[in-house]
């Protein structure tokens, strides 16, 4: 008879029954002191799993190295900023003109190849500009430091860099005015080319001391010197005129004066030369600036000749006492003192004007013998020493008392 069928066969096998056996338990391995065996270790296929589960190349790590770096930066353009602020300041300030005197002017020679740098330090040096280097970098920043042309320059340090080098590129030369006043001395006239700092003492004076083959030189005694013969007039010149240049071209001026109103005739139907009559109008001129006066004083000195007497002219021993450095007094010795003596000075006193020089060769008609500049400054006449008197009373409380 066939085995009973068991309960627990599950399955065929080639068509027979198979007996499936249940596992045998395995008692866990009891310590004596009832610990629990040690976890065996399990192995981390993935290294990107930590033992806390934490995806460790997921995870942000600290990246400090980015927040100096960014800082680092940040100052280095900070400073770059101030850098730049603090030199374009400088800059900016060296470029402006090296002096507020608007009336001095710098002679400066740039000759033919001079270099940009050399140029520069020259112009520096001469006191046109403040910085040499500031020249050159605006040289080199606008493309004209090789367009700098040579030539012989008046230049005005009270102009901007920038404005020199507009006249450096384009070879301009910058021209000058000297004003010569009438009335004024050969002293005075010698200083104003002296201030003009343009040109050297020395040369200056060699001008002043030249002999000049002109005309109006004819009647002048041997030895003289220019006093009363620089012309008063503003005159302009460009950067190649020289002291002797200038001088001519007052003598220029002044021949012109004299051929126009023919002061050469009108000197001589006065009984004088042509020295004679600039010098008796330069006390003219000396005496009253005012032209409606003049004519007028100049018959009053041709009518104390004639009646023998001196000039009485205070302007003469003023002059002569400023020449010589002592102080004034109407008793000065000296030849050009015309209260002590007769006639007409050794020479011209001071540059005539135009006016002064009309109004010796046409003098007005009147009798008078004494003339004053009031306190008013008006001109008072007399025909007497009483009536002189009286107009000094009258009119000349201040004026009278000075030497």
């Amino acid at each position: 008879m066939p085995d009973k069928p068991t309960p627990n066969t599950t399955g065929t096998i080639d068509g027979m029954r198979r007996r499936t056996t249940t596992p045998k338990k395995i008692k866990p391995d009891l310590r004596p002191d009832h610990e629990l065996p040690a976890p065996k270790p399990i192995p981390l296929l993935d290294k990107s799993i930590d033992i806390e589960g934490v995806n460790t190349d997921t995870a942000k790590k600290p990246r400090h190295w980015k927040k100096w770096l960014m800082i680092a930066l940040g100052t280095i353009v900070a400073l770059a900023m101030i850098a730049f602020a603090v030199f374009y300041t400088w800059y900016q300030q060296l470029l402006q003109p090296a002096s507020d005197d608007t009336t001095k002017y710098i002679r400066v020679t740039i000759e033919s190849g001079a270099i940009p740098s050399a140029i520069a330090q020259q112009l520096e040096t001469a006191g046109v500009i403040r910085s040499s280097l500031a020249f050159t970098i605006y040289t080199k920043l606008t493309a004209t430091q090789n367009k700098l042309q040579a030539g012989v320059y008046t230049l005005q340090p009270s102009l901007s860099t920038p404005k020199i080098v507009d006249y450096l590129v384009s070879g301009k030369q910058h021209t000058f005015k000297v004003t010569f006043l009438p009335g004024d001395t050969l002293q005075n006239n010698r200083q104003r080319l002296i201030d003009l700092e343009l040109f050297e003492t020395v040369d200056i004076d060699k001008a002043l001391s030249k002999t000049y083959d002109r005309a109006m030189f004819d009647t002048r005694p041997a030895g003289a010197d220019l006093e009363g013969y620089i012309f008063g007039e503003t005159y302009h010149f460009d950067a190649s005129a020289t002291p002797e240049s200038i001088l001519n071209q007052t003598f220029d001026e002044f021949e012109s004066v004299i051929k126009e109103n023919n002061l050469v005739e009108g000197f001589k139907k006065q009984g004088l030369s042509l020295f004679e009559g600039i010098t008796l109008a330069s006390i003219v001129q000396r005496e009253v600036p005012n032209a409606s006066d003049q004519r007028e004083v100049a018959r009053v000195f041709y009518n104390r000749m004639a009646n023998d007497m001196n000039l009485g002219s205070d302007v003469t021993y003023q002059y002569a006492a400023d020449k010589l450095g002592v102080p004034r007094t109407p008793k000065l010795e000296s030849p050009y003192n015309t209260r002590i003596h007769t006639g007409l000075p050794p020479g011209p006193i001071a540059a005539p004007g135009a006016n002064a020089l009309i109004a010796v060769a046409n003098p007005a008609k009147n009798d008078y013998l004494f003339f004053l500049s009031g306190d008013d400054d008006k001109t008072y006449f007399a025909s007497s020493e009483a009536g002189h008197q009286q107009n000094i009373d009258k009119h000349c409380k201040k004026k009278c008392q000075i030497l």
